[in-house]
């Protein structure tokens, strides 16, 4: 109370000065107090764990002061198991001493997925289905059908695979797809009556190769001259049960010679003959 007394004596004037000593006296102990508080200046480059096993890699980050917490496990078959996918922060960095670091591991079990009917899929839409599922791509072998690239069986090893069969993430996938046609051969196109251009687009879209080009007599426009005779031709001079003439059979990559000439020939339909 005396104490009290002997302030409240004092000019107003000195109570004030008094009271903006002492606050500015408790801000210059807190500011320098401050870096002690939030550990200012003691910081650490962030280690590089990645690839190390999970165990390893919290021994690596702790010795330097940090803590650390596994956030997340995901799987990739080509990488070892428990070791570490990804670090936050990144390696290198310089961050606080006490900070967390946040790890990504790879798992121990593979995790199971059901096997997709890819079948009748062209085999890129099968690449990129696989790829989204975890599984991955290993032989592809052709067998003969008219469907270029696209997927006739699927299997693990030398045996098919059903779909909706569990199998493990990662499991090699190997596929059988169509050759287009190129061991079991294709009908040779008809292409009497089409302009040039038009028979060299469809000989084009086939596989095949425009062979010689034989003019009937003189042509200005060739690209727009009419197609009156090829070889090979579309039909043999052999006939089939009912009496029709079969038709020729090719391979991608053969040759077809064309005759052509200004006028369009006149064509008679074979089921008419």
């Amino acid at each position: 109370m005396e104490a009290i007394d002997k302030l409240l004596k004092k000019p107003l004037w000195v109570n004030i000065l008094a009271g903006i000593g002492a606050i500015f006296l408790l801000l210059i102990l807190f500011f320098f107090s401050l870096g002690w508080i939030t550990g200012n200046g003691k910081t650490e480059k962030v280690p590089n764990v990645l690839g190390l096993d999970v165990v390893a890699a919290q021994k690596n980050i702790q010795a330097l002061g940090f803590d650390v917490v596994l956030q997340d496990s995901i799987y990739v078959d080509t990488l070892a198991r428990n070791s570490v996918l990804r670090q936050t922060p990144e390696a290198d960095e310089v961050v606080k001493k006490g900070r967390t670091i946040f790890l990504t591991i790879n798992r121990t079990i593979a995790p199971q997925v059901e096997m997709p009917n890819l079948i009748g899929f062209s085999l890129k839409s099968a690449q990129t289905y696989l790829k989204v599922l975890g599984l991955r791509i290993g032989t592809i072998n052709l067998v003969a059908d008219r469907n270029k690239n696209v997927i006739v069986d699927q299997l693990i090893g030398n045996s098919p695979i059903a779909p909706g069969t569990k199998i493990v993430s990662g499991t090699l996938i190997n596929f059988t797809v169509g050759d287009g046609g190129a061991s079991v051969g294709m009908e040779v196109p008809d292409l009497v009556g089409l302009t040039v251009n038009m028979a060299k687009m469809k000989i084009a879209s086939m596989g095949l190769i425009v062979g010689n080009i034989i003019s009937s007599g003189v042509i200005q426009d060739t690209a727009n001259a009419f197609v009156i005779q090829q070889n090979p031709s579309t039909y043999s001079s052999l006939l089939d049960s009912t009496g029709m003439p079969i038709k020729n059979v090719t391979i991608q990559g053969v040759a077809i010679d064309l005759v052509i000439d200004k006028v369009a020939p006149v064509i008679i339909k074979r089921d008419s003959l």
